[in-house]
């Protein structure tokens, strides 16, 4: 008796048993793959937003350097037409005809501060007026040398002055902006450094020129007989770098923030 009701179990288990064995767990089996594969195919990407018109491509040109470019190609243009010596007035305005496309060329990426533009312009017109004269005869040296009661025209030294001021706010700035540098003490150090690398370049030039032209070259060095020539240009250009630091260094610095304030916002 008891074979029997098992054996009725067992025909009845087999006529109610699905006709699709294990249906349940195919079909579990089926979701959990497809989402397998869904979680593991690459999602399209999100498309960008369209850009905002970057603030310093609306205007086509810079105005501060145009403007600066006019002025500097005037006075370039009014040097050159009747200098005192062709040679000496290119050699002279040689890092102008140098620094106007260089400006132009990187201004996209590294735009520059006005205090600095305006440093530039003002060291450019002190070469130009040299060019034009020489430094031995500029006008404007004659009459500081009656005022300071000098022996000879001190216009060089106004040159080699600028040649400490304007390149220890560029050196300054292309290190504080390219966070080369931490620390101001060791910023106004190497500013300094590089300032008096520059000027012992350009005194290096004037050996230089002095041994290639030799009596040519005299209009161009404008040592007018002081053999500490070579030496007070080197003072007076780290004079001008040390009163650019002291009295321009929290202007600059407040000038670049600006300018890095105004570059991130675009």
């Amino acid at each position: 008796h008891g074979r029997r009701s098992l054996r009725r179990w067992r025909t009845t288990t087999e006529a109610t048993r699905s006709p699709w064995p294990h249906a349940g767990h195919v079909a579990a089996r089926y979701h959990v793959d497809v989402g397998c594969a869904n979680a593991t195919r690459p999602q399209p990407r999100p498309q960008p937003r369209p850009r905002r018109p970057i603030a310093t491509m609306e205007r086509v040109t810079p105005r501060e350097l145009v403007v600066l470019t006019v002025a500097l190609v005037a006075l370039l243009v009014w040097s050159g037409i009747r200098p005192y010596d062709r040679l000496t007035w290119f050699m002279e305005v040689l890092p102008v005809i140098v620094a106007l496309p260089v400006m132009w060329a990187t201004w996209r990426r590294f735009p520059l501060t006005d205090i600095l533009y305006a440093g530039i312009f003002v060291h450019c017109c002190v070469l130009m007026l040299g060019g034009a004269y020489t430094y031995a005869r500029v006008p404007m040296g004659f009459a500081l040398q009656e005022w300071f009661d000098t022996a000879r025209n001190p216009y060089d030294k106004i040159g080699h002055f600028m040649q400490g001021f304007v390149p220890a706010l560029l050196a300054r700035e292309i290190l504080i902006r390219g966070a080369f540098v931490r620390g101001r003490r060791m910023l106004a150090f190497l500013v300094i450094c590089v300032v008096m690398a520059v000027s012992a370049t350009y005194e290096l030039i004037e050996w230089a020129a002095a041994l290639s032209l030799g009596q040519g070259a005299d209009e161009f060095l404008g040592t007018q007989g002081d053999p500490w020539d070579t030496q007070s240009d080197m003072f007076l250009a780290l004079l001008g770098a040390v009163t650019a630091l002291v009295l321009l260094s929290r202007r600059h610095d407040r000038e670049i923030g600006k300018l890095e304030a105004r570059t991130a916002a675009t």
